[in-house]
């Protein structure tokens, strides 16, 4: 354990420097055995208790995930007030998306690399801190993608679990930050990768994992044992080989809605974000992934609704035995996940009074799902779409426009594949009755021309593969607005109000007693806006682009606001073009966790102002065309970090202005032998003189575009 960091002492004597030295140690002892006091507290009891507004427990705070807090200092008449009251650098972060915990005083919060940190919810002095040393085992190839974030962390009787990118499950004592035990729970030797947050309920703790688009990927979900690690279930989500027989029954009836040799493609499903614990019913919602390929005429080529792709799946959360199912996306070819949130919410729809989920996936319907049945009550579109008119309330089925699916020709298609609501959190506000969110509003033009549908093979994959090209991605709006935070009316299915945003990847959302909804942009601004209407009461500039949720907490009577703030997650990675729109440069801007109060008086040194990276030309680098033709295939396994067409985010250098690049020795001491490792980049030690000369053309050829004018 690490002490609270303390002024520095004077010159004194030996004596009274240990004297000091005792007064910290029994504080922080007399601290730490206080909140375990209360740790054990935290079990599904206090987890379905929306009244405990002073901890925020898990990644919605309560079972229900509806990301509200009943807190009310903080309100409409004096928000204005809000201003730092203390700030703790993380210098050797990155993207920061991750939901704080708040126990007892004590804040919890995992960074870049999975390393979880304990700060005192007061003051912010570090408490402790847990690095899982993920770069360690970095040779790995599922090291590759998703290495650098998570979305949170969970905490269950005095535990704190945490679940790392390459898929292994750790539980920590929450007082000294010790290492209680860990399991793995992937395959080594497949490319499975975990980015969510764990969720902790009955004794269990539940996780799924990525891995879709690399191939050969079987989606499941597995629960272990909160105090030993050992397995108790594992639910797979799409059926594997029948020749092997099935798990259980329902695999067998998924297998019917299956053609072709599908198995070895995978199938996909994957699990990574979605998991909702029902304590009034006593079951378990998964939200399940889109298919393995995307392209559907590939892993299933005679049709099919390919079960349980792109579903609400519902379990007995002491078994895992499958209950009932709802799917979005019957036969999914678009990446049409389902994995965004499962929010519960009691509702009053004509007189009856509902058990109700609440659900906005990527295809751009809201859904409302009665949970004890299963059925669908009312879907409506929240954002433009145009893959189909409706959805067919008598059959729960999508009434799909002809041609979407990209049969014959090139399809435009909103929402796109970064979906119409993605990761980011929604939150419902049980006072107004309306749920938060952020919307991307995004066409794309999907399309196989060109792909050998028949022979495509599924290898395990270290790059990014989907059976489909997208050709074009525009603005689905007619105003050009790409993305906004709008107030959905569940109830009535529609708009309530909506606020344009800048860029299209803004993080997500959280609603109070206060009658406040609080959200971070990815220009940098955190902002309060009065949930009833919509209209700003407060805004914050803190300097940098923001991909994490804010949460809420009250310590002795006064109420925190906290948020991670560091411009991160895969398409901050992947999508460049959104980093550098707003100039959130690689190693600029220091990454922060940022607490607000009406009492707050801390003056937040500033940022750099936002820069971008200007491309290297270089006159001794004599460009090969047909060796950048050959680099830009082997470019898709660095897309991840620094970003489509080597246009880089601020997660990772901008490779058109690294001199790196135009060094043999270099570029093949980093890339190859891994020797920025402790720096987050993996090493990719079976890439050959030749692959790496290839890299190095095409990353010179988009600099030299770049510094023509060309954005190809």
């Amino acid at each position: 354990m690490k002490l609270p960091p303390v002024a520095p002492l004077r010159r004194k004597s030996r004596c009274r420097w240990w004297f000091a030295a005792l007064i910290v140690l029994c504080a922080c002892a007399a601290q730490l055995s206080d909140a375990a006091q209360t740790f054990r507290e935290v079990d599904d009891i206090a987890l379905a208790d929306e009244s405990r507004g002073e901890d925020w427990l898990a990644f919605g705070r309560t079972y229900s995930e509806q990301r509200f807090s009943p807190l009310t200092q903080i309100n409409t008449s004096n928000v204005g007030g809000l201003a730092v009251d203390w700030y703790l650098d993380l210098p050797n972060d990155r993207g920061l998306v991750s939901t704080p915990l708040v126990v007892d005083g004590v804040l919890y919060f995992n960074g870049s690399m999975n390393i979880v940190r304990a700060v005192d919810a007061a003051t912010g002095a570090l408490l402790w801190e847990y690095d899982p040393k993920v770069m360690e085992r970095a040779s790995s190839r599922r090291s590759r993608v998703g290495w650098d974030h998570n979305r949170g962390i969970g905490f269950w009787k005095g535990k704190v679990y945490l679940a790392t990118w390459d898929g292994v499950l750790v539980a920590l004592d929450a007082a000294t930050g010790g290492e209680l035990w860990s399991t793995a729970t992937i395959d080594p030797d497949l490319h499975y990768f975990i980015t969510g947050a764990p969720k902790i309920f009955k004794g269990k703790v539940l996780v799924g994992n990525g891995g879709t688009e690399l191939g050969a990927s079987r989606g499941y979900v597995t629960a272990y044992d909160a105090e030993t690690g050992e397995q108790a279930w594992r639910f797979w989500i799409v059926p594997g080989n029948p020749a092997d027989g099935f798990e259980n029954d329902a695999m067998a009836m998924a297998a019917e809605t299956w053609t072709g040799e599908w198995w070895k493609y995978g199938g996909g499903g994957n699990a990574w974000h979605g998991f909702t614990y029902d304590a009034d019913l006593d079951v378990l919602y998964v939200g399940t992934g889109n298919g393995s390929p995307w392209n559907r005429k590939i892993r299933s080529p005679g049709g099919g609704d390919n079960l349980f792709l792109s579903s609400i799946v519902a379990l007995d959360p002491d078994t895992g035995e499958y209950l009932w199912h709802y799917q979005t996306n019957p036969g999914e070819t678009w990446d049409y996940n389902s994995n965004m949130d499962i929010v519960l919410a009691d509702l009053t729809i004509e007189g009856r009074d509902v058990k109700a989920i609440l659900h906005a996936p990527k295809n751009g319907f809201f859904y409302v799902i009665d949970r004890q049945t299963g059925k669908l009550i009312s879907a409506e579109p929240f954002t433009e779409v145009t893959w189909a008119t409706g959805i067919d309330l008598a059959t729960g089925r999508p009434i799909e426009v002809p041609g979407a699916r990209f049969e014959d020709r090139p399809a435009a298609v909103a929402p796109g594949p970064n979906g119409a609501h993605s990761w980011h959190a929604m939150s419902y506000s049980p006072m107004t009755g309306l749920a938060y969110m952020p919307v991307l509003h995004q066409s794309v033009t999907y399309s196989d021309e060109g792909i050998d549908l028949a022979g495509w093979r599924s290898p395990l994959r270290q790059e990014f593969s989907t059976g489909v090209s997208t050709i074009a991605s525009s603005p689905s709006r007619a105003d050009g607005v790409r993305g906004s935070l709008q107030a959905w009316d569940p109830v009535r299915q529609e708009l309530a109000w909506e606020i344009p945003l800048h860029g299209y990847w803004n993080p997500g959302t959280m609603t109070t007693a206060g009658n406040l909804v609080f959200q971070g942009r990815a220009d940098g601004n955190f902002v309060a806006y009065d949930a009833n209407s919509g209209e700003e009461l407060w805004m914050f500039d803190l300097g940098l682009g923001i991909s994490a949720p804010p949460i809420t907490y009250a310590i002795n009577g006064r109420q925190y606001l906290a948020l991670l703030v560091g411009w991160g997650g895969s398409l901050a990675a992947f999508g460049g073009e959104l980093g550098a729109s707003h100039g959130w440069a690689y190693g600029v801007h220091e990454r922060r966790l940022v607490v607000f109060s009406l009492d707050g008086g801390v003056a937040l040194p500033a940022l750099p102002p936002p820069e971008v990276p200007v491309p290297i030309r270089s006159a001794d680098f004599e460009l090969d065309v047909a060796l950048a033709r050959q680099g830009a295939g082997g470019y898709r396994m660095c897309v991840h970090c620094h970003g489509g067409g080597a246009l880089a985010s601020g997660m990772a250098p901008d490779l058109r202005a690294s001199r790196v690049v135009l060094s043999d020795i270099a570029f093949a001491t980093v890339v190859r032998d891994g020797s920025r490792l402790a720096r987050g980049m993996p090493a990719y030690p079976e890439l050959t003189d030749e692959e790496l000369l290839a890299l190095r053309h095409y990353i010179r050829r988009q600099a030299e575009r770049a510094a023509n004018g060309d954005s190809r």
